[in-house]
């Protein structure tokens, strides 16, 4: 609970952050979060030291309804985040489809669908309540984020590793943030 409180009071700090939350809350969508990158790359920088960057990449908004897996909805809250906050790249999907793409078994939750994703540090998400509570999900836990640690999920280690090694690669996470360490490239 320390970790989840520390991410709190990171994005609590971070203006910009902070009213991204505030938007997708209006949003009003079912089991919603902003997660990935928006929430790992902000502690990353706090543990670096920096002050809070500016939001570079996109900003992943995942949800869960069963009942509502058309990508076009996707598409359309995009547009809708575009008009309120013009300047971020939003990336919405509605994680009770997304299991089909990664050949998956189908997904329960959007915390469940976080389990699958390529590393445990990116399998993070923070969103605001209507009372103004902020809350994490981190289903893989949180040491591996605040431990600095860039480690695959399961399915990253043995049959998807290129693609966890491309995204390390790609992303250029070890040079951006030194003190990462990362045995499993």
């Amino acid at each position: 609970m320390l970790h989840a409180s520390r991410i709190i009071a990171i994005l609590r700090s971070d203006p910009a952050r902070w009213r991204l939350l505030e938007i997708v809350r209006e949003l009003e969508l079912p089991d919603s979060w902003i997660a990935a990158g928006f929430v790992r790359n902000a502690v990353w920088d706090h543990l670096h030291g920096r002050a809070p960057a500016p939001i570079d990449g996109d900003v992943d908004v995942i949800w869960f309804d069963a009942g509502s897996t058309d990508a076009a909805l996707d598409r359309e809250l995009e547009r809708r985040l575009h008009t309120v906050a013009p300047g971020i790249d939003w990336s919405v999907k509605n994680q009770a489809r997304m299991h089909v793409r990664n050949g998956d078994q189908p997904y329960t939750s959007a915390s469940d669908a976080m389990r699958h994703w390529p590393e445990t540090a990116t399998a993070v998400a923070a969103k605001l309540e209507a009372t103004g509570e902020c809350r994490i999900a981190s289903p893989l836990g949180l040491d591996d984020l605040f431990d600095l640690r860039l480690r695959p999920t399961a399915r990253f280690a043995r049959e998807k590793h290129a693609i966890f090694a491309e995204r390390v690669q790609s992303k250029a996470w070890l040079s951006k943030w030194p003190l990462l360490g990362c045995a499993e490239v």
